[in-house]
């Protein structure tokens, strides 16, 4: 009876520490996917510059906003060096945006944005 108890415990405990990580990589995708859609919104505010600058910020803002609450949520160093390298790419063009380019360059961030969505994409 002892032994089934001790197997049935070590089967929960591997199935919640197995939900916890599908909730993990679940919530890894649902940001990506926000971030993608931010950088999408990002990329039409610089090719529509002209027309509304302020644009670009709101994006840079969405993307920075989901960055700091996927940098929040994980310990994962891969997910943390994309995370990083985003950050840095927001902020380049965040720089560059304040210093009157209206159509800055965001190739980093849509390299780093495909590297995260990678690192989060299960299996």
């Amino acid at each position: 009876m002892t032994t089934l108890a001790v197997a049935t415990a070590a089967v929960v405990t591997t199935m919640l520490t197995g939900c916890g990580a599908l909730d993990k990589a679940m919530d890894c995708v649902k940001t990506a996917d926000a971030i993608a859609t931010s950088v999408g919104k990002l990329q039409d505010a610089v090719s529509n510059a002209s027309n509304d600058v302020t644009q670009i910020e709101e994006s840079l803002n969405s993307i920075s906003t989901e960055l700091g609450n996927l940098k929040n949520s994980t310990d994962n160093a891969d997910l943390s060096k994309a995370v990083d390298d985003l950050t840095k790419g927001v902020e380049s063009v965040r720089d560059a945006v304040k210093n009157g380019d209206a159509t800055p360059d965001i190739t980093p961030i849509t390299s780093a944005a495909t590297e995260l969505g990678k690192v989060c994409t299960p299996g």
